[in-house]
């Protein structure tokens, strides 16, 4: 069975899903649950792999971020690059929207991959429009 969608997920889910967070854990769970029914593809970008791993390296925890770098990699995520053309779509994001600069590689990978959804739990995010992604919602949205 062919993906339903591309869904993009920004660090810090991936952080609340890995430190198993006691307010977004159960949200978590239940959003993959969902993804996985519905045969969805888990996105993310090789700079979100970055700074998930920051905390296990803080905390003095290789194993935990050797977890981490296994588990975010295919078949479970589709790890996308940051490339001269997503830099790109970088530079219009910066030019065009008031966002920080970690943000717009975010959304300029998952804009030049061409995700379905970008799901994030920054509020400044939510809403906005950026070519190549057809929505931007927010954590708490009922969207899945």
């Amino acid at each position: 069975m062919a993906p339903v969608s591309r869904i993009y997920w920004d660090s810090m889910l991936f952080v609340y899903w890995f430190e198993e967070h006691p307010a977004y854990i159960e949200r978590m769970q239940h959003i993959l649950t969902r993804m996985e029914l519905r045969n969805d593809t888990l996105c993310t970008s090789s700079f979100a792999v970055g700074e998930v791993l920051v905390g296990p390296y803080k905390r003095g925890a290789p194993d935990a971020a050797g977890r981490i770098r296994e588990t975010l990699r295919p078949p479970f995520a589709e790890v996308l690059p940051f490339t001269n053309d997503a830099a790109d779509h970088y530079a219009r994001i910066r030019a065009e929207l008031d966002v920080s600069s970690s943000d717009a590689i975010h959304l300029a990978c998952a804009a030049h991959a061409g995700v379905d959804l970008f799901l994030t739990n920054d509020r400044k995010l939510v809403g906005k429009i950026v070519p190549g992604i057809q929505f931007i919602a927010g954590l708490d949205s009922d969207i899945l």
